[in-house]
């Protein structure tokens, strides 16, 4: 079955597969398009600098008008970051957009 979520998970798929932002990465999980894995690369010039650091990302059938779950697997020092891997971040939270797809909320908290 194919939802207005679904279509626009595998357009947001298709865009990070052929144009990916530097330092970012990230693919459906077992054929199951709402439930993703990432990878965020350290940035340069930062103490995360070198790191590589794994999240998951589970999607609704309200995305893109609700943003999904973000956590971060790999687990990591950083204020933003919470102990179960959650993201304190605007745009997961309050702040979230249809205009934001998975680049751009994989881009946000690499720039965290």
């Amino acid at each position: 079955m194919s939802t207005p979520a679904r279509k626009r998970l595998m357009r947001d798929f298709k865009r990070l597969q052929h144009g990916p932002p530097a330092g970012i990465s990230g693919a459906p999980q077992d054929n199951n398009i709402l439930l993703w894995n990432a990878v965020i690369f350290g940035p340069d010039d930062t103490p995360w600098d070198g790191g590589t650091f794994k999240l998951t990302l589970q999607f609704t059938e309200d995305y893109p008008n609700k943003p999904p779950t973000v956590r971060f697997v790999s687990r990591m020092f950083h204020p933003n970051i919470y102990a179960d891997g959650s993201i304190c971040l605007d745009i997961l939270q309050n702040q979230g957009s249809p205009i934001y797809d998975v680049a751009a909320i994989l881009t946000s908290i690499q720039a965290c």
